[in-house]
């Protein structure tokens, strides 16, 4: 039986990438890790350990000693910080990781890097400046303005639209950098702005093996959880999400992939949303990770992180076909303490609103 470590256990992406190796036709010997002791009491695993935060200079030296001791094959990481670690010092891992390339990963956890580079190759993202100062305001939200009714501000690193906020006023962004630099560490060059994206937003999951995409699958996210209680309106994670087959989707995301890694390896998530003109933009990569509702696509009949395991052990997968292998009309449904649950276009109780049900 095959033994996996997953870090971040204890938080709802790991959960959900253990939930699709639960689903898989054979068994896996599951441990778990977290930084938080009370949330790796709810870690679906066999074993469960505490690990410093990645941060901590002794983060490898102990993960290593679990390795050894509990005679793990294979690391998966859902925490981007830990992703980043075990990417920067994977020759030092004495197990298995299947992870894209070093300079894959450094490119896609800097956002603004990122917009930069794949601007430079050609493929569609929002325009985006640095924010470095205050005096670099004025202009960057001019230029900004005249492309869409708001302009999009948030941190140029990390996840669930961290620090992201709309604005149309130049006080507005001030007042927003300079909160975050007081209270939370984030200020003056640790901020982007971009165009605002008003469009559909998309999240791509596509798993790669030297350069050639195995097999992929788009998604909407239609609602977010807890949307409501942010200010920008969004979170990221969806609370409601249903699978697409769109060619310019399929095509975007996989240029995007090959523009940061022409060899790349294991899973690339990839985030884009509409322009003005309806083109979808490539906003993010998390590479190296799953999304959060990776047991979406697993319930429907495409176990990613399934597959994902066997490519890592240098096993044969079943030929899929590259693009839209679930169809579309898929709807995933989660809320907080009350589960989810996968429902057909046609299957639900109650007729859908022109909105949630358009094409």
């Amino acid at each position: 039986m095959k033994r996996i470590l997953v870090t971040g256990a204890g938080g709802s992406a790991s959960s959900n990438f253990v939930a699709s190796l639960r689903m898989a036709p054979e068994p896996f010997y599951i441990i778990g890790a977290d930084v938080r002791p009370f949330h790796l009491a709810l870690a679906d695993a066999q074993e469960s350990y505490l690990l410093p935060r990645a941060s901590d200079h002794n983060f490898v030296s102990e993960l290593n000693r679990l390795i050894k001791a509990r005679e793990i094959d294979m690391v998966h990481a859902q925490p981007d910080s830990e992703v980043a670690v075990l990417s920067a010092r994977r020759d030092e891992i004495p197990a298995r990781l299947f992870l894209p390339s070093r300079s894959a990963i450094e490119l896609c956890q800097d956002k603004l890097a990122f917009a930069q580079a794949l601007q430079d190759r050609g493929v569609p993202v929002a325009q985006s400046f640095p924010v470095n100062a205050a005096e670099d305001l004025p202009p960057i939200l001019d230029a900004l303005l005249a492309r869409a009714d708001r302009v999009w501000l948030r941190a140029t690193r990390g996840a669930g639209s961290r620090a992201a906020l709309p604005v149309r006023r130049v006080d507005h962004a001030r007042a927003w950098i300079e909160y975050w630099a007081d209270m939370r560490g984030v200020g003056w060059g640790d901020f982007m702005a971009s165009e605002f994206l008003p469009g559909r937003e998309f999240a791509f999951s596509g798993l790669w093996h030297n350069g050639e995409l195995v097999t992929s699958q788009a998604r909407e996210r239609i609602e977010y959880l807890y949307g409501q209680l942010t200010a920008s309106g969004q979170t990221s994670t969806p609370s409601i999400a249903r699978t697409v087959s769109r060619d310019d989707v399929n095509e975007i995301a996989a240029r995007a992939v090959r523009a940061v890694d022409a060899l790349a390896n294991g899973i690339y998530s990839v985030d884009l949303k509409e322009n003005t003109q309806g083109v979808p933009c490539v906003t993010e990569i998390n590479a190296g990770r799953f999304f959060t509702t990776s047991n979406f696509f697993s319930a429907a009949g495409l176990n990613m992180p399934y597959l994902y395991v066997r490519l890592a052990f240098g096993e044969q997968t079943p030929p899929l076909p590259r693009y839209n292998v679930l169809g579309q009309g898929l709807y995933w449904v989660r809320m907080v303490d009350m589960g989810f649950k996968l429902v057909r276009a046609n299957e639900w109780a109650g007729p859908l609103s022109s909105d949630a049900d358009r094409e």
